[in-house]
C-alpha cells in the first residue's frame, strides 16, 4: 500500500528543477517586459508622426489635447485660472445691428491695411440709368467690400517707347528703357520677387509656379525660371555678406543645425544615386538677425569656419558636444545651454515614471511663469538679472539636488528614460546656469528654432536641393525672409526695393540693404516695380534719385 501510495510522487519534479524553472520563467517575463516597454516608447513616437504635431505641451497647458499623446497616469497639476476674456456680442440687442471691434471695417469682417489696392466699381441701378434717371436725385453712397481674387495674376507688361528727332537735327533719339534688374532679361522685378517668395516663404516649388505660369497662357520654360531664382539671389549675397558680419558682431548668438538633402552621392552609371545629407547651421544674433550657413558635414569645423574668432560672448546651443568643445578652446566664449532640450527628455521619460518626470517638468514650468513676468513687467538689463537670481536662482539649485537625489545607487537602470534625463541636465548644470547672471541671454533656444522652421516645411516641397549650391543660395534667401518677418517687413515688398536699389548702392555701404536698416532707412518710401500703381516713372528710369540719405 506505501508503495502504491509514493509512486504517484516519484515522476514529480524536483525542488531544484522548479527553482531553476521558476527563474528561467521570470527571465522571460522580464525580457518581454522589456520588449513591450520599447514597443510602446516606438508606437507613441509614430502615433505622434501620423496623428499630430510633436508637441512639447502638457495636458494642464492644453486641456483640450487628446491623451493619445500624454499618460493618464501622470498627475496633472491644478489649472490656472483663466484671464477674463472680452465677449462680443453678436447684436445689440434692439438695435438689431451687430457689435463689431474698431478695425472691423464692415459686417463682414473684412480687414486689410492701406498697401493693398482697391478698385472701385460703381454698380448703378436701372432707375439711375434709364430714360427716367433725371427724376431721381442722388442721396448719398452705401459702401460695401468683398475679398477677390484673378485667376492668374500674371501679366505682360508692354513698353511702348517713342522715337523722336528735334526738328532741323537728324540724329533720332529713342527712348531709353525703363530699368529692369536684369540685363536683356524678360523678368521684370515684380516676377523675380514673386518666384522668390512663393518658393521660400510660401513654399510653392517651381514646377507648380511653372504650371501655374502655363495656365495662364504664357509659354516660359521651367529651367528659365530657375536660371532667373539663382541670378537674383546671386545679386543679395552681399547684403547676406554684410548680414553674416553683423550676427557675429553679437554679444549672444545663438546656433543650431538642421539637415537638408543636398547634391548627389555620385553612383556610376545613368543613375545618379541617392542625395547627401547637408546641414544648415542658422545663427540667431542679438538684433533679430538669422544667418543660414550651410556644410556638408555636421562636424566642429564648420563651427569654428563661421564664427572665425570674430565672435566673443555668450553661444547658447542645445547639447550637441561641437559647441561645447568649441566654446571651451577659445577664449571670451561663454556657453549656454537650452533647457527646453534637457526637458524634453524628461517628457520622454513621463510614461515610464509619471510622478517623478512630472514633478521635473513643473519644476522647469516654475522657470518660464518668472520668464513670463519678467516679459510682462519689461523688466531688463540689472533689474532682470535681479528678479532671476532672487526667484530663478533658488529653483534652479532645488531642482539640480532633486536630480542628484534621483541617481542614488540602486533606484533606476542605466537605460531608464528617467536616467538618461537626469545625466543629461546634471552633466550641463554649469551651461544651464548662465542665464541666471546674464540679462540678455535667454533660458532656451526656441527664438531660433522658430526661425529655422522653415527649412523642415519647405522639405516637405521641394524635398531637396539638386547642388550644394542651390543649398547656399537656399540659405541666402531664407536669410532675408526670416530677418524680414522678425522685423515685421513684407518679404516681397522688401525685395523688390533692394533688387532694384543694390546695383545703384554704394558698395561700401550694403549694410543699409540689410533688413534691419532697410526698415529705417528705405520702407517709408521703396521701390516699386512697373505694375504697381505706386511706381512713379522716376523711380523707373533713376531708380539711384532714392539713393542719397
Amino acid at each position: 500500500m506505501n508503495s502504491t501510495a509514493s509512486a504517484p510522487y516519484s515522476n514529480a519534479p524536483s525542488f531544484s528543477a522548479l527553482t531553476e524553472e521558476n527563474a528561467l520563467l521570470r527571465e522571460q517575463l522580464g525580457a518581454q517586459a522589456e520588449a513591450i516597454r520599447q514597443l510602446t516608447h516606438q508606437l507613441d513616437w509614430f502615433k505622434k508622426q501620423l496623428f499630430g504635431p510633436k508637441s512639447e505641451k502638457q495636458v494642464f497647458d492644453l486641456p483640450e489635447q487628446d491623451s493619445l499623446f500624454q499618460s493618464n497616469e501622470a498627475p496633472v497639476p491644478e489649472k490656472p485660472p483663466e484671464d477674463e476674456k472680452r465677449t462680443i456680442r453678436a447684436y445689440q440687442r434692439g438695435t438689431g445691428k451687430k457689435q463689431r471691434d474698431d478695425d472691423c471695417l464692415n459686417d463682414t469682417g473684412l480687414r486689410f491695411t492701406a498697401d493693398v489696392p482697391v478698385e472701385v466699381i460703381e454698380h448703378l441701378p436701372p432707375e439711375l440709368t434709364g430714360p427716367d434717371a433725371d427724376q431721381y436725385d442722388i442721396l448719398g453712397t452705401k459702401t460695401t467690400y468683398r475679398l477677390a481674387q484673378r485667376a492668374a495674376s500674371y501679366v505682360v507688361l508692354k513698353c511702348e517707347r517713342p522715337m523722336f528727332r528735334r526738328k532741323g537735327a537728324e540724329k533720332p533719339v529713342t527712348t531709353p528703357a525703363p530699368f529692369n534688374v536684369l540685363d536683356n532679361s524678360l523678368a521684370d522685378v515684380s516676377l523675380l520677387a514673386g518666384l522668390l517668395v512663393d518658393k521660400f516663404q510660401f513654399h510653392l516649388p517651381l514646377y507648380r509656379q511653372h504650371q501655374r505660369i502655363q495656365q495662364a497662357g504664357i509659354t516660359v520654360s521651367r529651367s528659365t525660371l530657375t536660371n532667373l531664382v539663382k541670378r537674383a539671389i546671386d545679386l543679395l549675397r552681399p547684403i547676406v555678406d554684410a548680414q553674416t558680419d553683423n550676427v557675429l558682431r553679437s554679444r549672444v548668438l545663438a546656433m543650431d543645425e538642421t539637415p537638408v538633402k543636398a547634391g548627389h552621392q555620385g553612383r556610376a552609371g545613368p543613375h545618379k544615386g541617392k542625395m547627401k545629407t547637408g546641414w544648415f547651421w542658422p545663427l540667431y544674433g542679438d538684433a533679430d538677425e538669422v544667418v543660414f550657413t550651410y556644410s556638408n558635414s555636421r562636424g566642429r569645423a564648420h563651427i569654428e569656419q563661421v564664427l572665425n574668432d570674430q565672435f566673443t560672448g555668450t553661444l547658447i546651443s542645445d547639447g550637441y558636444a561641437a559647441y561645447a568643445r568649441y566654446a571651451q578652446q577659445q577664449e571670451g566664449v561663454t556657453h549656454a545651454q537650452c533647457w527646453v532640450h534637457g526637458r524634453r527628455y524628461f517628457i520622454a521619460a513621463q510614461n515610464d515614471h509619471p510622478e517623478k518626470a512630472t514633478e521635473a517638468l513643473q519644476q522647469i514650468a516654475k522657470l518660464y511663469r518668472n520668464e513670463e513676468y519678467i516679459r510682462t513687467q519689461q523688466l531688463t538689463g540689472e533689474k532682470k538679472r535681479q528678479y532671476r537670481l532672487e526667484h530663478s536662482q533658488p529653483v534652479v539649485k532645488d531642482f539640480f539636488q532633486w536630480c542628484m537625489d534621483q541617481l542614488e545607487p540602486g533606484g533606476l537602470l542605466p537605460t531608464d528614460p528617467l536616467t538618461k534625463a537626469l545625466n543629461y541636465v546634471i552633466a550641463r548644470e554649469a551651461s544651464l546656469r548662465v542665464f541666471l547672471e546674464d540679462p540678455e541671454v535667454q533660458p532656451d533656444t526656441n527664438h531660433l528654432e522658430r526661425a529655422l522652421r522653415p527649412i523642415p516645411l519647405g522639405r516637405r516641397n521641394w524635398m531637396f536641393c539638386w547642388t550644394e549650391l542651390g543649398a547656399e543660395h537656399l540659405g541666402i534667401i531664407q536669410s532675408l525672409i526670416t530677418t524680414c518677418k522678425l522685423h515685421g517687413l513684407n518679404p516681397y515688398t522688401y525685395l523688390v526695393d533692394v533688387l532694384q536699389r543694390i546695383s545703384q548702392h554704394p558698395a561700401s555701404k550694403v549694410v543699409d540693404l540689410t533688413p534691419r536698416l532697410w526698415k529705417t532707412r528705405f520702407a517709408d518710401n521703396p521701390l516699386r516695380a512697373l505694375i504697381d500703381p505706386r511706381h512713379t516713372d522716376r523711380q523707373a528710369a533713376q531708380p539711384e534719385a532714392t539713393h542719397a540719405h
